[in-house]
């Protein structure tokens, strides 16, 4: 079975233009599927801008003269991305490692939650909400997303967490959807230092996270 050693691990530095980075995401993924290239967990930032999933409602976008606005497609809705938000792009083979896009999404979920309580964020999943929860100053609030497609039972797309973006830019779309929660960040959680500390987490956590995908933990 492969193992977190098998898979690439990358973290671009700067901010990486959306089109560039679903282009690269198309080409790995075709590479992948001919085992002309290893699996890949991408970590970048992008400059701000709004993405549109499968299910958007042009509805909910309010300003789109506000920030450049891309198809994805990727499932789910409107999505902020911009500088000080955390986005990982995933490239895993499902032929490999289960073909459950339940299992997937329910793993990197957990993963997410572990990660956040690594550097001491207590995160959770929300019955019928897709996402990561926390709590900020006593009610619910997001810091995290998740929007995926798979190809052929290959993965792409991924998730992003709210290190210390602008949270005011969120208020152009309603985010993923959910019109009576609000978002929140780690710095708004006072945690420090919190790219550094996020990444070193999620790397540590990566083995448990494709132990649960291959269904060898079912505590997740």
């Amino acid at each position: 079975m492969a193992s977190a050693s098998d898979i690439e691990w990358r973290e671009s530095p700067g901010l990486t233009p959306y089109p560039e980075a679903l282009a690269e995401m198309e080409r790995r993924v075709e590479a992948v599927q001919q085992g002309e290239a290893p699996e890949l967990v991408w970590l970048l930032e992008h400059p701000p801008l709004y993405t549109a999933g499968t299910s958007a409602d042009p509805a909910e976008l309010f300003n789109p003269q506000s920030f450049p606005v891309y198809e994805a497609g990727r499932g789910g809705r409107y999505t902020y991305h911009g500088p000080g938000q955390r986005v990982g792009y995933l490239m895993l083979d499902l032929n490999r490692r289960g073909k459950d896009v339940r299992r997937f999404v329910h793993s990197l979920e957990g993963w997410l939650i572990d990660t956040l309580g690594e550097i001491g964020v207590e995160a959770w999943r929300a019955p019928g909400r897709i996402g990561i929860w926390t709590d900020r100053q006593g009610a619910e609030a997001k810091i995290g997303a998740i929007g995926v497609r798979v190809r052929r039972w290959v993965t792409m797309h991924g998730f992003s967490v709210n290190i210390d973006p602008e949270l005011s830019h969120f208020s152009g779309i309603v985010p993923c959807g959910l019109a009576d929660y609000p978002v929140t960040s780690l710095a708004e959680l006072g945690v420090s230092d919190g790219q550094k500390r996020f990444d070193t987490a999620l790397r540590q956590g990566l083995s448990q996270f494709l132990a649960r995908l291959q269904g060898e933990d079912e505590e997740a």
